[in-house]
């Protein structure tokens, strides 16, 4: 579904060069939050209050969000800012359902205790480690986003918005 609706959006996409600056910038944004979030978090291991955490119950999630709303800047494009929209509100909605779902079947009350503070009482609080971040696959996410900047970047080529 997410590469279909991807393909769609880059379809309807009408980048020029002020909106990939402003896009790309928002977008970076999303992928440091998310960067920093993966820096913070051992999977399945812990209940992890340190990073974003401590403010953001999902950061990866939000970073998600965030890289979403750079795309659609740097589309410009109506149609393809709904397409994310839409892509994003039902995925992300569903991911977070079934991940709280999962951390509260795996570690019980110390994971409603954390989601009723964001941030809760201490768990295990550490600093950024770009190590744990490799580990987490982030550098999948960032290679993503290189991806979709170049296409939209040959599009907005291809439609003649350089010269």
């Amino acid at each position: 579904l997410g590469f279909v609706c991807a393909a769609a959006a880059w379809w309807f996409a009408q980048p020029t060069p002020a909106s990939l600056v402003a896009g790309g910038g928002v977008a970076a944004l999303g992928e440091a939050l998310r960067v920093w979030a993966a820096g913070h978090l051992h999977k399945s291991q812990e209940v992890t209050a340190s990073g974003p955490y401590r403010w953001l119950a999902h950061p990866l999630y939000a970073g998600s969000s965030v890289m979403g709303i750079g795309f659609a800047i740097g589309a410009a494009s109506v149609p393809a800012a709904i397409l994310v929209a839409v892509y994003l509100g039902t995925t992300l909605t569903a991911a977070v359902r079934t991940e709280e779902a999962r951390l509260r079947a795996r570690f019980g009350d110390q994971y409603v205790r954390y989601r009723r503070g964001a941030g809760g009482p201490p768990t295990v609080r550490r600093r950024f480690s770009l190590a744990q971040a490799i580990v987490n696959r982030e550098h999948r996410a960032l290679a993503g986003l290189v991806f979709v900047w170049l296409m939209l970047l040959a599009k907005a080529t291809y439609n003649g918005a350089f010269g």
